[in-house]
């Protein structure tokens, strides 16, 4: 009985790894400064909803955007990396996982500036703002936006 019951357990775990692994989400590199507040809860945000997250701290951040092909008039305090796609700024994490989802022919997602109520920036109000998709050759289309 304990042999039948054991030989289960390991058959069932075997079988669920893949649809473990599978579930995972990817890793996002982040690129910031150590003095950054909001890129730490912006860290903190994408860790709550599924992502692991390698932060480094570097000198500038804006250097990283540009080698991503992010165009600097969608620059934010930080940039990011997450299967090949660049991540301006205070994406919602549910962005990220629709465009990883969809794989759009694209750079990546950006959110300008540092508006309040984005993911890191939360406080006494929430601005409207919106995520942009940063197509190849820098144009930009609104991917979502939010009240």
């Amino acid at each position: 009985m304990v042999k039948r019951f054991l030989i289960q357990s390991a058959s069932a775990v075997l079988f669920g790894l893949p649809l473990a692994a599978a579930a995972a989400q990817p890793v996002v590199e982040v690129f910031k400064t150590a003095t950054c507040g909001c890129c730490k809860e912006w860290v903190k945000h994408l860790e709550a909803n599924g992502f692991t997250v390698k932060a480094q701290d570097v000198e500038n951040p804006s250097d990283y955007r540009a080698k991503f092909g992010i165009p600097e008039q969608y620059g934010s305090c930080h940039s990011g990396r997450v299967n090949g796609y660049a991540l301006e700024g205070h994406v919602p994490a549910a962005e990220i996982k629709r465009m990883l989802a969809e794989k759009p022919k694209a750079v990546g997602l950006a959110v300008p500036a540092m508006p309040l109520g984005s993911p890191g920036m939360e406080g006494p109000r929430s601005d409207p703002y919106d995520v942009f998709l940063i197509k190849n050759g820098g144009k930009a289309a609104v991917y979502k936006h939010y009240n």
